[in-house]
């Protein structure tokens, strides 16, 4: 079989650039670290009602760790477990959350608090809440029919105003 010269250094430049690529990809997720975290934390999706802490969703005080306050979320078909979410201004604190359904998003709008939560799969996100506010939550990832209408409220109030 008889190739033309401009044939062959097609051939040879994307098998080279396929080569090349094959080759970033492995050293960005083998020597880089760059792979899926096994480390994550698990549970039944389809009785996550029942395990802790997802029994009882809101914001709890807690002592004695490095984070003042836990919200836990529970995201299941175009809502938010609590709907409303309260926690003072300055306050370190920790969310946990995850989905009984499907892949909802979790995002805090203008704040650095995002989340994708997968069922199956516990999310966590630590941070300062240093603004005081309304922030709206919405679901960022496409949930079905009623995502549009997934959101919550994050409210972020001096500490002598919250509850």
């Amino acid at each position: 079989m008889h190739l033309h010269k401009y044939e062959k250094y097609w051939l040879v430049f994307g098998v080279t650039t396929l080569v090349a690529f094959l080759i970033i990809l492995g050293i960005g997720a083998f020597h880089q670290g760059s792979h899926p975290n096994n480390g994550k934390k698990t549970l039944d999706y389809e009785k996550v009602k029942e395990f802790a802490p997802f029994d009882n969703p809101g914001v709890h005080k807690v002592e004695g760790k490095d984070w003042d306050y836990e919200v836990v979320v529970l995201a299941s078909a175009f809502n938010y477990n609590p709907p409303e979410i309260e926690v003072p201004l300055g306050a370190k604190v920790k969310f946990i959350a995850t989905s009984a359904d499907v892949m909802h998003g979790f995002e805090v709008a203008g704040t650095n608090i995002n989340m994708m939560l997968e069922p199956g799969y516990i999310s966590e996100y630590v941070t300062t809440v240093n603004k005081e506010g309304e922030f709206l939550i919405v679901c960022n990832e496409y949930c079905g029919t009623g995502h549009t209408m997934m959101h919550s409220m994050l409210k972020v109030v001096k500490p002598n105003e919250s509850q």
